[in-house]
């Protein structure tokens, strides 16, 4: 019993330390010896930037202001405000811009984010997509930096990186998971490919929507539909979507179970890309970054429940101890919000968070739920 359990124990550490360390480390490896850096060239080409929106009447006239204050010819970006079914002013303000080349794109009804990007994407006439949140600040050079990567012609799509605008006041350690996120793109650029994108700011060769499903996450489908025809996907530094932290681990939470939730809905959907023989490298990326990080959960409560009966010995009894003080920190910085100025207390608070959305998101897709519906998220 003590020997399954002691095997049981070292696999899931195992699997925890190639979730978050070992996989970047190979990718770091792979990107030293065998780096495949983007060619990058000052092209202008036709975009549309689509900005997606659900009932956003707060922050949609600064959305309107920063993005007619990008950098980039006139005549070569249309603008698109693809709303889904908003009740509030959102609609009415973007109609105050017509006349500066806003268009709105109503769906009468929530349909959800795909179904309303891709109402947008039929009217748009761009040669690249760049898909933008409501909540999403742009910096004047942002559309202009993340075309340029187009320039590459093994370059399908292309992902931001996340900024927080508020990141002292953040009330968990989502500052911190965003940078560790960050540093993973740039390894997997370098190395191949990322597996996913930016779901509030990316963009995207045109002939690559094709295919597009209204019940897949766009960020994460149009990487893998990219993959399929020959193109990869890279982060680019110099194109960052600015955001506000979420007022509320209560809100990140539910934030991360819709976004895992999304993206297990599009890994089933698409498992062919798991064939290392048609895919190769990029197989090896999605079961690590995806599967193995989602299985995490399952790690973690295996640790715990089979370190209990190895507690006879020192080694074991001080992984216990140390477990328990993680769960117990975490469990306090989720009560007492107004701890998580202390950087121990913040940490383990946000990854237990992320953990238990993970495994609430893999019992709701068994059940059979899926997220259809998009809910933006609330931030202060």
């Amino acid at each position: 019993m003590k020997t399954i359990a002691g095997t049981a124990l070292w696999v899931s550490i195992g699997g925890i330390f190639c979730a978050y360390f070992g996989y970047p480390l190979i990718l770091w490896i792979i990107g030293r010896f065998r780096p495949r850096p983007v060619q990058h060239g000052e092209i202008q080409p036709s975009t549309s930037l689509i900005i997606t929106a659900h009932n956003e009447e707060r922050v949609i006239r600064q959305k309107i202001e920063n993005t007619l204050d990008l950098n980039y010819p006139q005549q070569l970006l249309d603008i698109i405000v693809a709303s889904d079914g908003s009740t509030d002013k959102t609609e009415e303000i973007t109609r105050e811009y017509a006349l500066h080349g806003m268009r709105l794109m109503a769906q009468k009804e929530r349909k959800g984010k795909e179904a309303t990007q891709r109402l947008a994407v039929n009217a748009a006439h761009g040669e690249i997509l760049v898909f933008t949140d409501a909540a999403v600040m742009l910096e004047r050079n942002a559309i202009q930096n993340i075309v340029r990567n187009f320039a590459d012609p093994s370059v399908g799509c292309v992902s931001s990186e996340d900024g927080i605008l508020n990141a002292n006041a953040a009330t968990s350690g989502e500052n911190f998971y965003i940078r560790y996120e960050m540093w993973l793109r740039r390894l997997e650029t370098q190395a191949n490919s990322l597996v996913g994108l930016s779901g509030s700011f990316f963009a995207v060769r045109r002939e690559l929507w094709q295919g597009w499903s209204d019940l897949l996450a766009s960020d994460y489908y149009i990487l893998l539909n990219a993959v399929r025809h020959g193109y990869r996907g890279i982060s680019d530094p110099m194109s960052i979507g600015y955001y506000r932290a979420v007022s509320s681990m209560e809100k990140e939470f539910h934030r991360k179970v819709r976004t895992v939730l999304r993206g297990i809905t599009v890994f089933f959907a698409t498992r062919e890309v798991l064939n290392p023989v048609r895919f190769g490298l990029f197989s090896w990326q999605v079961i690590s970054h995806k599967l193995i990080r989602w299985s995490v959960p399952l790690f973690m409560l295996l640790v715990f429940i089979c370190n209990i009966p190895l507690l006879g010995r020192p080694a074991y009894l001080f992984l216990f101890l140390v477990q328990s003080l993680f769960y117990t920190l975490a469990c306090i910085g989720y009560k007492i919000q107004g701890l998580q100025r202390f950087l121990l207390i913040k940490v383990s608070s946000f990854f237990a968070i992320v953990n238990i959305s993970i495994a609430i998101a893999w019992f709701d897709y068994f059940k059979g739920r899926r997220q259809a519906l998009w809910e933006p998220t609330q931030r202060v």
